[in-house]
């Protein structure tokens, strides 16, 4: 049984602290993704795992182990990086056997891993060439291979998807998640790419500036946000924002962005009495703002107008990204995703609706959800 346990972990280079107090349990058998914009100390997470940084303060388990003071090789871990740091002049097959050599591993057993690694990712073409024969979705399945055959209690994976074209990144992706599945083991994935990260991880470890802000399934990040830096970073395209202040007029509970008012569904006006008279922000998501004329019918509200700024074709709808008297944006624009039939051109007027049983409200003061 290996998890590996945060407890109260910070690391600090001179006067920078890249991990603030980190406390996080990462179970026997899941695959854990850690992401957030760059700079944020995720990198750092995997280097204190591995053994490559030392923890100023706190401890790391790995299974029923503290690791602190162990070295690389004692832990038991195989790292995939970024780059693959493949040996240029050893064939595949000599770069999967090097490792297992220096531990002095029988040669019937590394020629048995090899042959199991190269199986799992359909490398036997290429294990007599060398790295500068192969593409750069091969070299990365070959950096993969090494790590498989040390048959690791953990893997470590730093943004190793980071280097293939898109389409290469999306067979990489599911890969590597059935990869994860057939050797069950416990993985930790770095990623800045929050859209790799929903789709590969069991739970979504959200960094920014060494804090952990959020961990839960992807599901969870993308419905109930903790806070406003989740909000933004989780979701593509980003969740839209609205400067508002909450208001009552009789029973009801509504959006005061400026020119407009939203109406607040009952169900969801709950625990919003204390905010009445404040300035909130208030978040939507783009795919939850339909345009009037293939707006849901179960969607109630009155249109509000906006101005097309520019429009994108995304294949299977519009982008959209507006603007309009009576908003108070939060940046320039907001977007929405709409039905590809939409007419739309730059510097047309259109009629939206918005869904706001998927509204969001967020503290102005604190950024946490209210």
């Amino acid at each position: 049984m290996t998890m590996v346990y945060f407890d109260h972990v910070t690391k600090r280079f001179g006067d920078v602290t890249a991990v603030e107090d980190l406390s996080l349990n990462i179970a026997d058998k899941e695959f854990l993704v850690i992401v957030g914009p760059s700079g944020c100390g995720k990198s750092t997470i995997l280097r204190l795992v591995a053994g490559l940084e030392t923890v100023d303060e706190g401890d790391i388990w790995i299974g029923e182990r503290i690791v602190n003071n162990m070295s690389p090789t004692e832990r038991n871990i195989a790292m995939v990086f970024e780059t693959e740091a493949l040996y240029p002049h050893f064939t595949v097959d000599q770069n999967l056997s090097f490792g297992l050599k220096l531990r002095k591993t029988p040669t019937n057993e590394i020629l048995e891993r090899i042959r199991q690694a190269a199986s799992s990712l359909a490398l036997p073409p290429i294990l007599n060439r060398r790295p500068n024969e192969l593409s750069a979705g091969q070299r990365q399945q070959a950096a993969i291979g090494r790590a498989i055959v040390q048959k690791p209690d953990v893997f470590l994976m730093d943004e190793p998807l980071s280097k293939l074209d898109p389409k290469l990144q999306e067979s990489a992706r599911a890969e590597i998640r059935i990869l994860q599945r057939r050797l069950d083991t416990t993985f930790i994935y770095v990623t800045h790419d929050q859209k790799q990260a929903m789709t590969l991880g069991d739970r979504i470890a959200v960094l920014n500036e060494g804090f952990l802000q959020q961990v839960a399934s992807p599901m969870t990040l993308y419905t109930r946000p903790i806070n406003l830096f989740v909000a933004g970073f989780i979701g593509s395209p980003s969740m839209n924002f609205f400067d508002a202040r909450l208001v009552s007029e009789g029973d009801q509970r509504l959006l005061d962005l400026g020119d407009i008012r939203l109406i607040i569904p009952a169900g969801s006006a709950q625990g919003y009495e204390t905010y009445v008279g404040e300035r909130v922000i208030f978040g939507i998501r783009p795919e939850h703002i339909h345009t009037h004329e293939y707006a849901p019918l179960d969607i109630d509200g009155v249109p509000i107008r906006a101005i097309v700024e520019m429009v994108e074709m995304t294949g299977r709808n519009l982008q959209l990204h507006l603007s309009g008297r009576g908003f108070n944006l939060v940046s320039d624009t907001f977007i929405v995703i709409a039905d590809k039939r939409t007419a739309a051109s730059s510097g047309s007027q259109i009629e939206l609706i918005l869904d706001m049983s998927k509204m969001h409200l967020f503290n102005k003061k604190t950024e946490r959800v209210i």
